[in-house]
C-alpha cells in the first residue's frame, strides 16, 4: 500500500499537535478526517468560542473536523466510522476509549513528549524540566487500555541544556516528534499494519507528569536553589511559577508575583531566612535553602512581565518584604 491510499484519522488538539498533523499533510499522507476538543469559552463572559490550533489547521487545509464532546456518543462513533480509516494518529488529545482506539485496522498509535515509561501524564515536558533532568524525547506507542502504557513502537532522544525552559524544549520535540509521527506511519506502512513494538517495563518509571494546576505552580523558598530554579524554567513561559511578596510588618496584603527567569549565584545563603530579599547594584535576590537565587524576570500583579531591573526602579526596600 501506497502511503497516500493509507486513511488516517489524526486526533489532536493543542499546539504541540499541529507539528504531526502538517508534516502528514505537507508530505502526502491521507488524513481523511481530523478529531479535536470541542471549541473553547473565552472572554469575561465566555461568549465567545476559540477553536484549537488543530482545528484552525485542519480547517484551512480542507480537512473534515470532529469535535465530540463525549467519546462514545453513538453519533460521534457513527460519523467515526464512515471515514474507515485504516490507522489513527494521536497527539496531545484525550483518554480514549476501546471502542475508539480498537476501530482502525491497524490501531491507534500516540506520540508522546517522554521517554516511556517515564513520565507518563499530561505534562511530561514540564516535570522533566522542573525535575532537572538533561535528557527527555518522544515515543510513539499502541494504545491499550491504560494511560500511557501501550507497546512503544520507537524513540527519539532530545537533550535539555541547563539554561533552556519549557518554551525551548516544547519547540523541539515538537518537531522531533513530527518526525517520528510520519517515521511511524511509513513503519506501519511497510510492515502492513504489523509494526515491530515492545512491551512497557514499569520498573522503568521513575517519574510521573500529572496535570499542572495552579497550586502546582507556587514556588517553595525552603529548598535549594537548583531545585527553584529548575522549577521556575520547567513552567516559563506558561503556566508561571508564582509566588506571595509579604510585607514583613503585615501592614499591607501580600502580592502575587510570577517569576519567569533565575540565575543560580553560588554565594551561600546559608543562615538567612528564606525568601528574604536583597538589592545589590540593581539585581534582586532571594535567600533559599542554600544560596542566593537571582531574580531575572518577573510579573507583578497587573502588569506586564519586565526585568527585574526595571522593578526594582518602582520597589523601595526589597529588605522589608519576603516571598513565600
Amino acid at each position: 500500500m501506497e502511503k497516500k491510499n493509507l486513511r488516517i484519522v489524526f486526533m489532536g488538539t493543542p499546539e504541540f499537535a499541529v507539528g504531526s498533523l502538517q508534516r502528514l499533510v505537507e508530505n502526502g499522507y491521507n488524513v481523511v478526517a481530523v478529531v479535536t476538543q470541542p471549541d473553547k469559552p473565552v472572554g469575561r463572559h465566555g461568549s465567545v468560542l476559540r477553536p484549537s490550533p488543530v482545528k484552525e489547521y485542519a480547517l484551512a487545509h480542507g480537512l473534515p473536523v470532529l469535535q465530540p464532546l463525549k467519546m462514545k456518543d453513538e453519533h460521534f462513533l457513527e460519523q467515526l466510522r464512515s471515514y474507515n480509516a485504516d490507522l489513527q494518529v494521536v497527539v496531545a488529545f484525550r483518554m480514549l476509549p476501546e471502542v475508539v482506539w480498537a476501530m482502525p485496522r491497524f490501531g491507534t498509535f500516540n506520540v508522546h513528549a517522554a521517554l516511556l515509561p517515564d513520565y507518563r501524564g499530561a505534562a511530561p515536558i514540564n516535570w522533566a524540566v522542573i525535575n532537572g533532568e538533561t535528557l527527555t524525547g518522544v515515543t510513539t506507542f499502541f494504545l491499550d487500555h491504560d494511560i500511557d502504557t501501550g507497546r512503544i513502537i520507537a524513540q527519539r532522544q532530545f537533550p535539555i541544556p541547563d539554561d533552556a525552559d519549557v518554551e525551548y524544549v516544547y519547540d523541539g520535540l515538537m518537531q522531533l516528534g513530527a518526525q517520528l509521527c510520519t517515521d511511524t506511519v511509513d513503519l506501519v506502512l511497510s510492515t502492513d499494519g504489523n509494526a515491530p513494538s515492545q512491551p512497557q517495563q514499569d520498573s522503568d518509571a521513575h517519574h510521573a507528569a500529572p496535570k499542572i494546576f495552579k497550586e502546582t505552580c507556587a514556588i517553595d523558598f525552603s529548598l535549594t536553589a537548583k531545585r527553584i530554579y529548575d522549577f521556575v524554567r520547567g513552567l516559563s513561559p506558561a503556566p508561571g511559577a508564582w509566588c506571595l511578596l509579604t510585607p514583613r510588618d503585615a501592614q499591607a496584603p501580600a502580592q502575587v508575583l510570577k517569576i519567569y527567569k533565575t540565575a543560580k549565584t553560588g554565594e551561600s545563603s546559608v543562615g538567612v531566612e528564606v525568601g528574604t530579599l536583597k538589592a545589590e547594584n540593581r539585581r534582586l535576590f532571594v535567600a533559599t535553602a542554600d544560596e542566593w537565587l537571582e531574580i531575572l524576570e518577573l510579573q507583578p500583579a497587573g502588569k506586564k512581565r519586565m526585568a527585574a531591573r526595571d522593578y526594582l526602579n518602582g520597589f523601595q526596600h526589597p529588605e522589608h518584604f519576603l516571598l513565600k
